[in-house]
């Protein structure tokens, strides 16, 4: 389970960095809080930010499901692909908005994987306790 919590840190690490970036774009921009509008470049670096964390309440679970009930190199190894469609997404964001999508499938269909994989071995490991 090492190789989870790796990645879990990563990708934690990955949402604090974006935290980073709109903190400077609000002091870039000045943008002064609590306001979260102004600057199309800082609301942004917002909206990417808040979407990645919104994303990792789903991730993170499903990583540690994933890596708990089946293998946990392969749930490092999709949570690698999380944390690299995050960026993709994170950078595309800022460039062009509508380009974001590519990103935003690869982290998201990463995600899915984690948790439909978790999900099974947690019922097939139920089922097979009560044999």
């Amino acid at each position: 389970m090492e190789w989870v919590a790796v990645i879990t840190a990563v990708a934690v690490l990955q949402c604090a960095l974006f935290s980073f970036v709109v903190g400077r774009a609000r002091v870039k921009y000045q943008i002064r809080a609590p306001a979260i509008h102004g600057h199309e470049l800082f609301e942004r670096c917002q909206r990417a930010h808040g979407n990645t964390v919104e994303q990792l309440v789903l991730f993170l679970p499903a990583l540690w499901l994933f890596g708990w009930y089946l293998e946990p190199r392969a749930g490092a190894a999709l949570g690698l692909l999380f944390v690299v469609g995050r960026q993709l997404y994170f950078n595309a964001y800022l460039e062009q908005p509508r380009q974001r999508g590519r990103g935003f499938l690869l982290g998201f269909l990463a995600t899915l994987t984690l948790l439909l994989g978790g999900l099974g071995g947690a019922v097939t490991q139920l089922i097979l306790s009560y044999r």
